[in-house]
């Protein structure tokens, strides 16, 4: 039998324990519909900076930014690009037998349809930077 003083220091540590960790993020059925969706595109590299999801990054991180077509159209996006729900979306990216896992933070216009640019530490985890452009699949 558990003592009523166990039983608070329990429940105490569990409420500690919940702040401790945020809520998982909501997932609308668009966004479910749209996660685990495989594109095949172009890899570039780019010099991240302050992107259109409103972060600044360097090219030391494993960053992305997505074609503008998927962007502006991914489910909950608005006019504001800086809350789009794609911003924070891992991504991963794969080239021959290479893959690497990218946090897409920003916006590409000249990506096509379905391509992708890398942060230069990204790309190189696939290929060596002068190649400059490689057909990946990556998936969200």
């Amino acid at each position: 039998m558990v003592s009523t003083a166990a039983l608070s220091l329990i429940m105490a540590s569990l409420a500690v324990a919940t702040q401790a960790f945020p809520a998982p993020k909501a997932v609308t059925i668009a966004e479910a519909q749209i996660a685990s969706t495989t594109f095949n595109g172009d890899a570039t590299f780019y010099a991240p900076s302050l992107g259109a999801c409103g972060i600044t990054n360097t090219a030391n991180e494993l960053v992305a930014a997505v074609a503008a077509t998927i962007f502006d159209n991914f489910p909950g996006a608005t006019g504001n690009p800086n809350t789009n729900p794609i911003c924070g979306v891992r991504a991963v990216v794969t080239f021959q037998d290479k893959s690497v896992t990218v946090l897409i933070v920003d916006r590409c216009e000249g990506c096509g349809t379905t391509g992708i640019n890398l942060s230069p530490t990204a790309f190189q985890f696939l290929a060596p930077l002068e190649l400059a452009r490689i057909p990946v699949q990556w998936t969200i």
